[in-house]
């Protein structure tokens, strides 16, 4: 078993023929090692645990993605929990089914108000980074974001620059805080001058989209519409071709994620290209400063990346 164990752990020399001989009978037997274990032995924690609000939606999917990424090819592991909602008994039967497991840490996905909250509630003395959407955070907890203000603005810096005299805006739930989205999107409008219509509310789902979309074709002044997410954008897109309107020519339309098949809907979706994968490394990186007692580890922000499609055009006439 000596043997054994310096060949998998690769702590001591073991002479090649002998170490061949010891991997190919893991192989043939399955064997696969006992990473709990290891960690009580060593007592070095090599799992991470991921609290968010949802898993199957685009962003979270993706952004788990980055950290289980990062964090396999630091030889750790990773557990999700989901929290089920941002409600009091939610939060701490999330918190205390990942507290009981052996965790080195926690990434928290704030992008919703159940993430909010779970990383609130968090106690002090653990280590815990947040990943999510925003120029800045306040607080003591670093954060991974993604500065959704300055990808608003610029999406609707871009219609006004093709000549529309203002933007329409569909936003998601507000998620119990403030939609950088949203934010940016007014901060272009009153920059340029530009009058600011009533905000559209929807949820973050296509048919929501679609049932905006019903209202707008019969409103003789929109022009362009930025959308809150890339579904909202798409179900929009769905209910004006059904009535007859032409996107671009009639309207304009502008998405928000760039998910993977907008760029293959006719016509291709003008979007804002979030990268979450990115976003989970980075939270996994940070997280990792705060394992190793690093006292300086800073928040990161990057700012998405307009991609310009067909769906957008100046306004005819």
């Amino acid at each position: 078993m000596p043997t054994v164990s310096r060949v998998l752990n690769g702590s001591k020399y073991v002479a090649p023929d002998l170490a061949q001989r010891v991997n190919e009978a893991v192989q043939a037997l399955g064997y696969r090692p006992n990473g709990a274990a290891r960690s009580m032995r060593s007592g070095r924690r090599t799992l991470v645990s991921v609290l968010a609000g949802a898993t199957a939606n685009y962003g979270y999917a993706r952004t788990l993605q980055g950290v289980e990424t990062a964090a396999r090819r630091a030889g750790m592991s990773v557990s999700i929990t989901v929290v089920e909602s941002g409600e009091d008994e939610h939060v701490r039967a999330a918190i205390d089914l990942t507290l009981a497991q052996p965790t080195a840490g926690v990434i928290v996905l704030e992008f919703d108000r159940a993430g909010i909250n779970a990383a609130k509630a968090l106690p002090e003395g653990l280590p815990v980074v947040v990943a999510g959407g925003g120029s800045r955070r306040t607080g003591q907890v670093p954060a991974a974001l993604i500065d959704e203000r300055a990808a608003g603005r610029q999406a609707t810096e871009y219609l006004l620059h093709l000549g529309h005299r203002t933007v329409h805006h569909i936003a998601g739930p507000t998620e119990g805080k403030h939609s950088g989205r949203t934010d940016g999107w007014r901060a272009a409008l009153t920059a340029a001058g530009a009058p600011a219509p009533q905000i559209m509310r929807a949820d973050w789902d296509a048919s929501a989209g679609y049932r905006w979309g019903e209202r707008i074709a019969g409103m003789s002044d929109v022009t362009a519409v930025f959308c809150a997410n890339d579904d909202i954008a798409l179900g929009l897109m769905r209910a004006l071709s059904d009535r007859g309107i032409d996107v671009p020519r009639d309207i304009s339309v502008i998405g928000f994620d760039d998910q993977p098949l907008v760029a293959l809907w006719r016509p291709s979706l003008t979007t804002v290209d979030q990268d979450f994968e990115d976003l989970g490394a980075r939270a996994f990186g940070l997280l990792s400063q705060v394992i190793g007692g690093e006292p300086d580890a800073a928040s990161s922000v990057k700012a998405p990346q307009l991609v310009v499609r067909e769906s957008t055009a100046p306004p005819k006439g």
